[in-house]
């Protein structure tokens, strides 16, 4: 597409069809998470619990609200995802395979470098219930693997499927909240590495909440550390002489960061981001359109938008 000029977008008829191209964009600028999408196969293996033996639970998005008709109530570090339709259980001497509809691949543009993120359902000790402080986290392991074709396959080092951080569904639940949140989590963006299970011991609940920066948690995975530079297939095994039986929730592509310019998040930038532009034309405080972020839209960001035209 051709780069516009400002002489082609001056007149107020040109910022009106525009802003409104970009108001019909944002009604569906938010894509959805990219997940494992089909079950290639499953063996259920020694303890895996008679009712978690349903593969398809680890398909589609991480749980953010469990326990419905039981024990009901919004997914967090301190509870965790547990009914069978939740997450599937692999024994030990188990194995579950997972593909994705198209290839997941090794993109430097994905925040901190990772590409995938396992969710299973490690949960954290509470140190001062109900308050949420974290303690100790209880995971139960899995190899994971991963593969282009489905047959040659790369084990992810220092990596296990249920022994990540925590899953986090809703950035303002509580600790033990039996309602789901007004602001769910972005189950593709990945927690900063140095945010560990270790790590998060001791911190208070707003703390902990900081700390996943609007992330949900997860085991994070980058393709390179494996020298794949994509994997469809994603395997997760258990040694048959396993000390626990771990659960899966769902496997999740992560999302590339946008560019500042792409305003509607729809991975270009493009018209519908100038109609948005034009649309905040003038003093403009913490409006994300502000490239430059000098208090105000107006050429210069015109310029630093035309210039990521995409």
């Amino acid at each position: 597409m051709p780069r516009p000029t400002a002489l082609a977008m001056d007149g107020d008829l040109a910022r009106c069809a525009l802003v409104a191209a970009a108001a019909c964009a944002l009604q569906a600028h938010s894509a959805p998470p990219r997940c494992a999408s089909a079950v290639v196969s499953y063996a259920p293996g020694s303890g895996a619990g008679a009712a978690y033996q349903q593969p398809a639970s680890a398909l589609g998005e991480p749980t953010r609200f469990t326990g419905t008709g039981i024990e009901p109530g919004a997914v967090t570090p301190f509870r965790p995802a547990f009914l069978p339709t939740d997450v599937v259980s692999i024994g030990r001497g188990g194995h579950l395979v997972l593909a994705f509809a198209d290839a997941v691949h090794d993109d430097p543009r994905n925040p901190h470098g990772i590409d995938l993120i396992v969710y299973g359902n490690a949960f954290c000790g509470d140190l001062a219930y109900p308050a949420g402080i974290a303690g100790f986290t209880f995971a139960e392991g899995g190899t994971i693997d991963l593969s282009a074709d489905g047959t040659t396959w790369a084990t992810v080092p220092n990596a296990a499927a249920d022994g990540g951080l925590p899953t986090l569904g809703f950035t303002d639940s509580m600790p033990y909240s039996t309602a789901p949140g007004q602001d769910p989590t972005d189950v593709s963006r990945p927690v900063d590495p140095a945010v560990t299970a270790e790590s998060i011991v001791g911190l208070a609940w707003e703390e902990l909440v900081a700390a996943y920066g609007g992330a949900a948690g997860g085991t994070g995975i980058d393709l390179a550390s494996v020298g794949l530079s994509s994997a469809r297939f994603i395997r997760i095994r258990v040694a048959a002489d396993a000390p626990a039986v771990p659960e899966v929730d769902a496997v999740v592509a992560v999302q590339p960061a946008p560019h500042p310019a792409d305003l509607n998040g729809d991975g270009a930038v493009a018209g519908a981001d100038l109609g948005l532009l034009l649309g905040a034309w003038g003093a403009c405080a913490s409006c994300p359109a502000d490239l430059d972020r000098n208090g105000e839209v107006n050429g210069a960001d015109l310029g630093l938008l035309l210039g990521a035209w995409s």
